[in-house]
């Protein structure tokens, strides 16, 4: 599989198609997993967390969500917290469940796109993540498709918790640059977030803004090269 230069091609990034693009980091939810963070508000509710709404929670950089995103609290500490403001008492279980129910399926024809990509180009992972959302995928995509997690798959994945910062913040951007020893003007970044999008190339990184809201999906930025 080839990139589609010219369908990745922006007014941001217009010499793009004069560079040869060699590495290629994904995001990982609404770009590989689907995912509808309704439906965890839905099973909080439910469970009697009063005005819970994950979008305004998440925003809110000195909450509870970003804490567990950026690994600055436990996942215990995180339930600990959040169990304060239910009406009755929940378990960890209950927790964890209601948390997860935003995380859907891992399509099939994504992770057979990844496969073919990585006979042509190096692929990384950049999620904004948690660890309580990390255990339930990374099992979910091992007991799926038999690999040794997500770590195994990609050449490196880097998740918020585990890096201390979040997307939108540059130095993400930059820490998976230094790490991997990658240079900027060959590499594409794609996320369904256009902030995540705009910040990666004021560092130098290409990226593409996926619109799933559209319909829009990874198979379309590749195209099956003739032999």
């Amino acid at each position: 599989m080839e990139l589609n230069l010219a369908k990745i091609s922006t007014r941001h990034s217009s010499l793009v198609t004069c560079l040869v693009i060699k590495n290629i980091i994904f995001d990982f939810g609404g770009v590989i997993c689907n995912i509808d963070a309704k439906l965890t508000q839905k099973a909080f509710m439910e469970l009697g967390l009063k005005n819970f709404s994950p979008e305004r929670a998440i925003a809110d950089s000195k909450g509870l969500f970003e804490e567990i995103e950026t690994g600055a609290i436990t996942p215990q500490h995180f339930r600990d917290e959040l169990r304060k403001y239910f009406l009755n008492p929940v378990t960890n279980d209950q927790i964890d469940a209601a948390w997860n129910a935003l995380l859907l399926d891992i399509p099939e024809p994504r992770i057979r796109l990844l496969e073919s990509l990585r006979t042509r180009y190096r692929i990384f992972l950049l999620s904004n993540s948690n660890e309580i959302h990390f255990r339930k995928y990374d099992d979910d995509f091992t007991s799926q498709f038999g690999y040794n997690g997500l770590d195994g798959f990609f050449e490196q994945a880097w998740f918020s918790f585990r890096i201390g910062r979040k997307k939108p913040d540059q130095e993400i951007f930059r820490h998976a640059l230094k790490q991997a020893g990658l240079n900027s003007p060959e590499t594409l970044f794609i996320d369904d977030t256009l902030v995540h999008v705009e910040s990666a190339r004021t560092v130098g990184i290409h990226a593409y803004h996926l619109n799933i809201s559209r319909g829009e999906q990874i198979m379309d930025l590749f195209y099956k090269k003739n032999t």
